[in-house]
């Protein structure tokens, strides 16, 4: 693996008849995710391979994203369904042979504390851990280059807000 995407699904609806597993995108959700499909293929940022949580959100968020990819390899794993730091950074590490660009779409807090393990590991300056020291919005994702030894490095932080401004 040479990148790796890490984005947390797009703004859910508040509640669902099937409890949280089966809430579905907002509006404002399927805008966000689609802008960001966009933004990260127009970046070159095209998975080819997706690791997508079994929730509805992130089934959704993952169809908003891919129209922008072509070919992917689509895993959804329950397993990833509100997983922590270390169930996700296993999920990566099963796959980083099968995939040249890993996109990972998931949950906080867990997505967002694998950002920060990675950033801290990484030794990130400062001004980036204050990137997301302010938490992991709704569908961000942050982009991390991967070394021959399998180590991220960040490369980049992508929110819909930015992609607005």
């Amino acid at each position: 693996m040479q990148r790796l995407i890490l984005m947390r699904h797009a703004k859910a609806e508040a509640s669902a008849p099937g409890g949280d597993v089966d809430r579905a995108l907002s509006e404002r959700g399927r805008r966000d995710a689609a802008a960001m499909g966009r933004a990260l293929a127009e970046r070159g940022l095209k998975p080819d391979m997706a690791l997508v949580s079994g929730a509805r959100r992130t089934r959704d968020t993952w169809d908003a994203v891919s129209e922008f990819f072509g070919d992917v390899d689509l895993r959804v794993a329950d397993a990833l369904y509100n997983a922590s730091a270390d169930t996700l950074r296993r999920a990566v590490e099963a796959a980083e042979d099968e995939a040249g660009c890993l996109l990972l779409i998931a949950h906080n807090p867990g997505v967002h504390q694998l950002a920060v393990d990675y950033l801290i590991e990484s030794a990130a300056s400062p001004s980036v851990l204050d990137k997301l020291s302010g938490g992991f919005p709704t569908a961000a994702a942050a982009v991390f280059r991967v070394d021959v030894a399998g180590r991220p490095s960040y490369e980049g932080w992508l929110t819909p807000e930015a992609l607005q401004a």
